[in-house]
């Protein structure tokens, strides 16, 4: 059974820093284009940054370019999000997801084949 469990989140002020982690399980991580989502109140879910199998195509949101980078490690099952400069406007539950639609396809259309449970990320001061 594949399990997608996501850490990391919590409150923070604006212009900080937080890395949302998200450990895979139950399937190859290797296999699959990986992704960043989120979803705020009131908001449709949308895809924040996407990273194929192997690192060679990235997607990212324009509203996070400069700021978020997503990683993986294949070898631990494990996807990573590192968010600097964070605003207000990045207040959302951060959901991880895996998916074999291109990178672009996996970000634009949420079209993952498995998600994780979200993480709260609250950005006040």
């Amino acid at each position: 059974q594949v399990h997608l469990v996501e850490s990391g989140g919590g409150s923070v002020q604006p212009g900080g820093s937080l890395t949302l982690s998200c450990a895979a399980s139950g399937l190859y991580l290797k296999d699959y284009n990986i992704g960043w989502f989120r979803q705020a109140p009131g908001k449709e879910r949308e895809g924040v940054s996407c990273l194929s199998r192997y690192g060679m195509m990235t997607y990212y949101e324009d509203s996070v370019k400069g700021r978020f980078t997503i990683s993986r490690d294949n070898g631990f099952n494990m996807i990573y999000l590192q968010m600097t400069g964070l605003t207000p406007e990045d207040t959302a539950v951060y959901y991880c997801a895996v998916g074999v639609e291109s990178t672009q396809k996996l970000c634009t259309s949420r079209t993952a084949d498995y998600w994780g449970q979200g993480t709260q990320v609250t950005v006040s001061s």
